[in-house]
């Protein structure tokens, strides 16, 4: 009989990332039901500055805060959309409002997206996902924010003619795009506002990424502290144990990296393999080095491993023949440096690059690979 369930690593991200009944301090109370509108001035990523002035001809005003990392706003992204194109012909305007501070956001909070919640990332997001309406960012000062009171990403403000609130909570009862939801409470309240009704359910529970409030910059700060102390250290490996590795007998995708000490490339693009290792290595993804500095130089290449605070399973080929070594881990690597690939379980290479990487699309290339995915998954246990 199939069942289904969340993995134990996914899990504890939902525990880390996101907050079903999250309770706000006194200073982010959520706006009541009745009230008036409260106006903002917000660049969009458009480039253009935007009021509540800006939406004066709308029959029902759609206010949405929700924000690029976290995994329940990405879900529901396509179903924002579809109600901007849905109620546009109605008279009915949607804004979405990005409330985090990208500074009080960690890095292993990025888990699920290639991009952060800063205004220029903002515009990556809104072009990747065909954003059709104004999306805002408010995160320096949280104004908006403030004032709104946002439980969380996605919560969703209607607001009538008057701008008068009718609604907020959720869009609707079920995260999973793939399932069907039993209640469209959004899209309920937009029917009754717009037919001059009663709205059914004014207020729901959210569900979804906690605001990251400014207040919170001090988890950053023990974040770090905390992979500081991580333990970094450097195992041998030659061909035969790079030919095993290459087999990636796990169930996690693989992103393994070649690269010297002596190599500048391998050195300036370092950084960001660490930062993406910080990002995923809480999913089904694990980060590899393999150094090719000569055995005498093991020390030097540790130092260096240590300095970058790189925790990941890192090793220097001890080999013979660094063409051996070439063939066993691609025969399409021309042997430059540095050498970054993904490997999915099996050995399958669905990602290749000789020299720097872009860290930007290699963070896309991961976030958009079947076992990583920008959204909870859910296996099924045969």
């Amino acid at each position: 009989m199939k069942r289904y369930f969340i993995t134990l690593s996914v899990f504890c991200i939902v525990l880390l990332v996101c907050s079903s009944y999250t309770a706000i301090p006194d200073e982010h109370k959520t706006l009541a039901i009745g009230s008036p509108a409260p106006d903002f001035n917000l660049k969009g990523v458009d480039g253009k500055m935007y009021s509540l002035a800006s939406f004066k001809d709308a029959k029902v005003l759609v206010v949405v805060f929700m924000c690029n990392h976290c995994p329940t706003s990405q879900a529901y992204e396509p179903r924002v959309i579809k109600l901007t194109r849905d109620y546009a012909p109605k008279g009915v305007r949607v804004v979405a409002i990005n409330p985090n501070n990208p500074s009080s956001l960690r890095l292993d909070e990025l888990g699920y997206s290639d991009v952060g919640d800063s205004y220029a990332e903002m515009k990556i997001r809104a072009k990747d996902a065909h954003f059709n309406f104004p999306y805002l960012y408010d995160g320096d000062k949280e104004d908006a924010a403030n004032k709104y009171g946002p439980i969380a990403t996605p919560h969703i403000f209607i607001f009538d003619q008057d701008r008068k609130l009718r609604y907020q909570g959720r869009i609707d009862d079920m995260e999973d795009p793939a399932k069907t939801p039993t209640s469209y409470d959004a899209r309920n309240a937009i029917d009754a506002v717009l037919a001059g009704k009663e709205v059914p359910l004014t207020t729901t529970k959210v569900f979804g990424c906690s605001v990251k409030w400014i207040e919170k910059k001090d988890w950053i700060k023990k974040a770090e502290i905390q992979w500081a102390k991580e333990p970094v250290s450097i195992e041998n490996i030659d061909a035969a144990g790079a030919s095993d590795l290459m087999k990636n007998k796990t169930n996690k995708l693989l992103m393994i990296n070649l690269w010297a000490t002596w190599c500048v490339p391998c050195v300036q693009e370092f950084p960001d393999l660490v930062t993406m290792n910080r990002m995923y290595r809480d999913r089904d993804f694990k980060m590899i080095t393999i150094s090719m500095d000569a055995m005498k130089d093991k020390d030097k290449a540790l130092a260096f491993l240590k300095k970058k605070e790189s925790s990941s399973s890192n090793y220097i080929y001890s080999g013979d023949s660094k063409y051996k070594l070439i063939e066993t881990i691609d025969p399409k690597w021309q042997g430059a440096l540095p050498y970054t690939i993904l490997v999915e379980p099996g050995g399958k290479i669905v990602y290749a690059k000789e020299g720097q990487v872009n860290a930007d699309s290699l963070k896309a290339q991961i976030i958009n690979n079947p076992l990583i995915g920008r959204i909870y998954k859910v296996f099924k246990d045969q």
